[in-house]
């Protein structure tokens, strides 16, 4: 990870990033909540990329792994914006964009910026919505009154916390309820056994886009993280449709 750069954005705001060049379309991987660009799916694509000579950029959200920031001020809003920047200013040519977790809603934000360089588009157990469907009312009501609720951590022992300003800003970008004007080809790999996200909102999303091109991969034995080298071999295929 020496390699790691760092993008300064209009507010003074370091973001950073990993990029190799190499022919098109860029693959851009958006982390899911709380991850970053060292995650083993992340690394996996980005060594992929280099072996086959492909264009590829990783990034960590502000307030995330090396990028400045505090978590606390994290959002939807925000984070898309930080996409958007490092690709206007180190990508050139067509975007496939890989939305894992969360990233796969953040995913849906970019592409709607990016209608006309989008290649195509892979959610991984992609989380569009989840504000509203993985949460109680009691939680969003705590929410909603300007509170900070935490979460079990099912991957280390500190619990897992949803800022109120997260929720705030992430109920602005609810699009499952309506048609999700995206046409690009999309293709969504998710974990029959995934106890974070149901694998059923990855078929939601699929009946939401706009797209005549929607696969869905289900995987009987995949967890939500989707990360044993099956699953990241079932990954890099996927991915390896958009190179031809």
């Amino acid at each position: 990870m020496s390699d790691i750069m760092h993008h300064t954005l209009y507010d003074g705001r370091r973001v950073a990033f990993r990029y190799t060049h190499g022919r098109g379309p860029c693959l851009v991987f958006l982390p899911g909540y709380m991850s970053d660009m060292s995650g083993s799916k992340a690394t996996a694509l980005f060594a992929e990329a280099q072996a086959q000579g492909r264009a590829c950029l990783l990034l960590d959200y502000s307030g995330c792994g090396a990028s400045d920031g505090d978590f606390a001020d994290g959002m939807l809003s925000r984070w898309r914006d930080e996409v958007l920047a490092l690709v206007a200013s180190y990508v050139s040519g067509p975007v496939l964009l890989v939305g894992s977790s969360m990233g796969g809603w953040l995913m849906l934000l970019v592409a709607e910026h990016l209608k006309h360089r989008l290649a195509g588009m892979i959610g991984i157990a992609p989380a569009p919505d989840f504000t509203r469907w993985g949460y109680t009312e009691a939680q969003r009501t705590q929410l909603l009154a300007g509170e900070t609720i935490y979460e079990p951590n099912p991957y280390g022992p500190e619990p897992t916390p949803i800022h109120a300003s997260f929720f705030a800003d992430a109920e602005c970008h609810v699009r499952l309820e309506g048609g999700i004007d995206i046409t690009c080809p999309v293709r969504l790999l998710h974990g029959k056994a995934d106890e974070v996200v149901p694998w059923d909102v990855s078929l939601r999303l699929k009946s939401a886009l706009r797209s005549d091109d929607v696969q869905v991969t289900l995987i009987e034995d995949g967890d939500h993280r989707l990360s044993r080298d099956s699953d990241i071999a079932a990954l890099k295929a996927i991915v390896a449709e958009f190179y031809g």
